[in-house]
């Protein structure tokens, strides 16, 4: 996973064909999601650490949960384009062709999958503007829901990233238009559930 690397970032390929996740989500916002708004988020973060070799040697994972570390000047652009190559690398990694059912943890954390539906798509529908509604878990272990703006991850909140869900209106609008909703309970459809799984094993 891209989180494990370092400078220079590379964009990482689909891990499926454009049009697998129809009719859910289409070929053409993944490509424009994926080839465009992914590879601008990459292009800007190696920009922007060029001239800082310090921290070339830092994966992307210790540049978002480390951010009150670095220079003010460089916090914002790895705040926001770390961020985004973080989160969206998570996003089209958890996303799979075909049904599956909600991982038997997360079920079980928040007293059955369709309580956990409800919550993360109120999440999602009440991030006011862009920014994704994230499954993470606590210092503790503990499963919670929260929503976050614009490209902030939750690594820099001393959370653990679990299932990502973009609102922002590039992850939707081709298909669905102001329909938020309706793409989130598209979105349900294509989660990578054993993938979920197999990461709550760690």
């Amino acid at each position: 996973m891209i989180a494990q690397t370092t400078y220079p970032f590379q964009l990482p390929e689909l891990p499926y064909a454009y049009e697998a996740l129809e009719p859910y989500i289409d070929r053409e916002t993944m490509h424009f999601h994926h080839d465009k708004h992914l590879k601008t988020y990459v292009d800007n973060l190696n920009k922007a650490l060029e001239p800082y070799s310090q921290y070339h040697s830092w994966t992307l994972e210790q540049l978002l949960s480390r951010l009150s570390e670095l220079p003010e000047g460089l916090q914002k652009a790895v705040r926001n384009n770390g961020g985004g190559v973080y989160n969206h690398d998570l996003y089209f990694d958890l996303m799979t062709p075909g049904d599956q059912p909600v991982a038997e943890k997360v079920a079980e954390a928040f007293g059955g999958a369709d309580n956990f539906k409800k919550e993360m798509k109120a999440a999602a529908l009440g991030q006011f503007g862009s920014g994704f509604a994230w499954l993470v878990k606590d210092a503790s272990g503990s499963l919670k829901v929260i929503a976050l703006p614009n490209q902030d991850n939750p690594l820099s909140q001393g959370l653990t990233p679990v299932l990502p869900l973009d609102v922002w209106e590039h992850a939707y609008y081709l298909k669905y238009q102001n329909l938020r909703g309706d793409y989130i309970d598209s979105w349900f459809h294509v989660v990578n559930w054993k993938a979920v799984e197999e990461a709550l094993k760690d």
